[in-house]
C-alpha cells in the first residue's frame, strides 16, 4: 500500500515482540506497538483505535496479550477541530477487529442498498 493513500485495508499485527520485556506491561506495550505498526504501514498522522482492539488486547490480562492480532484500519483525510477553519486536513487512521474470514491486503467494503 503506498503510504499517505485514504482506503481500507486489513493487518495481521504481530505482537510478538512485546513477550521479550517484562512480563508486567505487555498488554500496555502491545497498543503502542500496533499504534505504531498503523502509523508507520499507512502514513497516518493520527490513529485511532477502537475499543474492541482494546478490549481484546487486553482480555487475558496485562501479562498474556495475544500474539497477532488481525485489523481492519480505514485512512482518511479528516480534520482534526472543527472549530478552527483554517487548519489543514491530517491523515487519521481507525483500526477496528476484522472479520475472521477477511484477507490481508486492501478491502473494499460492501455498499449499502
Amino acid at each position: 500500500m503506498p503510504k499517505g493513500k485514504e482506503g481500507y485495508y486489513v493487518y495481521i499485527v504481530p505482537l510478538q515482540r512485546v513477550y521479550w520485556g517484562r512480563r508486567t506491561n505487555r498488554a500496555d506495550r502491545a497498543v503502542r506497538l500496533l499504534r505504531r505498526f498503523v502509523e508507520r504501514h499507512t502514513g497516518a498522522e493520527h490513529v485511532i483505535i477502537d475499543t474492541e482492539v482494546n478490549n481484546y488486547i487486553w482480555s487475558r490480562g496485562r501479562e498474556k496479550p495475544p500474539r497477532r492480532i488481525k485489523v481492519l484500519v480505514s485512512v482518511k483525510k479528516e480534520k482534526l477541530s472543527e472549530e478552527e477553519k483554517e487548519e489543514a486536513e491530517v491523515l487519521v487512521a481507525r483500526v477496528r477487529l476484522a472479520g475472521p474470514k477477511l484477507r490481508p491486503g486492501t478491502y473494499q467494503p460492501k455498499e449499502a442498498k
